[in-house]
């Protein structure tokens, strides 16, 4: 990467070019370090500042209309897929559909200037159905600030960045440390979800088989707990099991049985969320386990399914 972003203004516009879109479709290379050495190659006379500008531009509105593209034809499987890192992943769907509802339309114009929502915006804009021509537009808006923004300080700093590129040896290795200190936060994220859920691994776990002959030759019952699982018009659910809103287990309208065996289902990592809910019930005096794996495990496993009623679908919010 040194002797990539070094040899900008000797190799010019399709360096720039392609690192800028690689940032763009969430590939971890440093487009704003970029942006600031071509302005200041521009400054220096090594690149045309108007051609710079445009390079920089139209790899981040193609990169991002890619992105945009792919929210739009994949609905919510890319942020299902990222939202599967947290504890609950139904919620982190809901909370960052909701948020991006109230605010996507701010975010979109200064996502570029955070590191992670940067990818995600245009995403997002797709999945929601904001309209094409809206997104280009304020796409087009947050693009133009952010390489405006850095090849502006590129180009105004362009004597300090000759000196920081030759020392970019000291650069790297405080780049290094920070790396180093990015992963051992990670290491402690994981550490305190492995603490946080290592009590819930007290309640009894059953395998989805064991579970559905269970279900066909005792009095049992099932349960589906996840915290928003019903968001998809495609939404499925174990074939003959009740809804049961981990978020208001203390209002529940009717009891739950408690002469009968409870099986509980969820989507969440480490089944947390009916480990959570199997906590509660076997406080009550209620028999509960928890199928391990979740729904996923019972899809595997090649058991009985069926489509979510429409009247329980709770759709996450579209741009109209």
């Amino acid at each position: 990467m040194e002797s990539l972003l070094a040899g900008l203004s000797q190799h010019g516009y399709i360096i720039l070019f392609t690192v800028v879109f690689m940032e763009a479709v969430g590939l971890p290379v440093p487009a704003a370090l970029a942006l600031l050495i071509a302005g200041g190659a521009s400054a220096r006379g090594s690149l045309a500042l108007p051609l710079t500008t445009a390079s920089a531009l139209a790899a981040m509105m193609l990169g991002d209309t890619l992105m945009f593209l792919l929210g739009r034809y994949t609905g919510w499987w890319l942020l299902a897929l990222l939202c599967r890192l947290s504890l609950n992943p139904e919620s982190c769907i809901l909370r960052s559909a909701d948020s991006f509802y109230r605010r996507g339309r701010t975010v979109l114009v200064f996502a570029k200037f955070i590191p992670g929502i940067n990818t995600m915006a245009p995403p997002l804009a797709g999945s929601m159905n904001m309209r094409l021509g809206q997104f280009l537009s304020l796409d087009f808006a947050g693009a133009t600030l952010y390489a405006g923004a850095y090849l502006a300080v590129g180009y105004v700093f362009s004597d300090a960045l000759g000196t920081i590129t030759k020392n970019y040896e000291a650069f790297s290795r405080i780049l290094s440390w920070v790396l180093i200190a990015g992963v051992a936060g990670y290491l402690a994220f994981k550490a305190w979800i492995w603490s946080k859920s290592r009590g819930l691994r007290l309640v009894p776990f059953v395998r989805p088989a064991d579970a559905a002959l269970g279900l066909s030759s005792e009095a049992a019952v099932i349960y589906d707990v996840r915290s928003h699982g019903y968001y998809d018009r495609k939404a499925t659910r174990v074939k003959g099991s009740k809804r049961l809103d981990p978020n208001a287990l203390n209002q529940l309208k009717e009891d739950v049985p408690v002469d009968t065996l409870v099986y509980l289902y969820c989507t969440c990592v480490r089944e947390a969320t009916s480990a959570r809910v199997a906590q509660h019930l076997l406080a009550k005096g209620v028999r509960a386990a928890v199928i391990k794996g979740g729904l996923r495990a019972w899809k595997k496993a090649g058991l009985p399914v069926e489509p979510v009623p429409p009247e329980e679908i709770s759709e996450l919010p579209i741009f109209e």
